[in-house]
């Protein structure tokens, strides 16, 4: 039996992850944001089936992804609302180039295959191992492997060619996105 306490204090513990994780997948950060409350009700939910020792970061990241692909096959028709260009704020950095570089890099990452992307945000990063990041996934460590160096070498041929698609959202927006999930990805080692 689960102690609700213990296990509303790991939950809680696990929301920056979960929030960085939904972010990276979705892209939306408002999306991103329901996914991760989804995720932990169905957490809570499902606290009974959780084995205490287990790797509760995995376990809720599995719930967290079960989550995104069903939402993906449900509104497969659906089209993502556009933001509007008010909304955008500019960013000043000391490299004005640095803003264009990260915002192709995320042009770059959502050209991946699923399962590539996925790999890679788990152990690039989340900072999982491979192994987790196969149960996670439910496939083996060697299959992670295989789909993060598929994607790190896609990633490679994409930004080298430039042959990434634009999505009209400000590079400036794609900064602050990338350092916001790392802030929030290095604040939990």
């Amino acid at each position: 039996m689960v102690d609700d306490e213990a296990f509303r204090a790991g939950l809680v513990k696990l929301i920056p992850h979960l929030r960085a994780f939904a972010r990276s997948l979705c892209g939306d950060p408002t999306v991103a944001d329901d996914l991760a409350q989804d995720a932990m009700v169905k957490a809570w939910a499902a606290r009974a089936s959780y084995r205490v020792g287990t790797n509760m970061k995995a376990w809720t990241f599995m719930i967290l992804r079960n989550q995104f692909y069903s939402e993906k096959r449900r509104n497969w028709r659906q089209t993502p609302l556009d933001q509007q260009a008010a909304e955008q704020t500019l960013v000043a950095v000391d490299d004005p180039s640095a803003p264009v570089a990260l915002d192709e890099l995320r042009l770059a990452i959502a050209m991946l295959p699923a399962e590539q992307r996925e790999a890679l945000i788990l152990v690039g990063a989340g900072g999982f191992a491979y192994e987790e990041a196969a149960a996670i996934c439910g496939c083996a460590a060697g299959t992670v492997k295989s789909r993060v160096s598929r994607a790190r070498r896609a990633l490679q041929v994409i930004l080298d060619s430039g042959s990434y698609d634009r999505d009209g959202r400000s590079a400036s927006d794609a900064m602050r996105s990338i350092l916001a999930d790392a802030e929030r990805l290095s604040s939990v080692r």
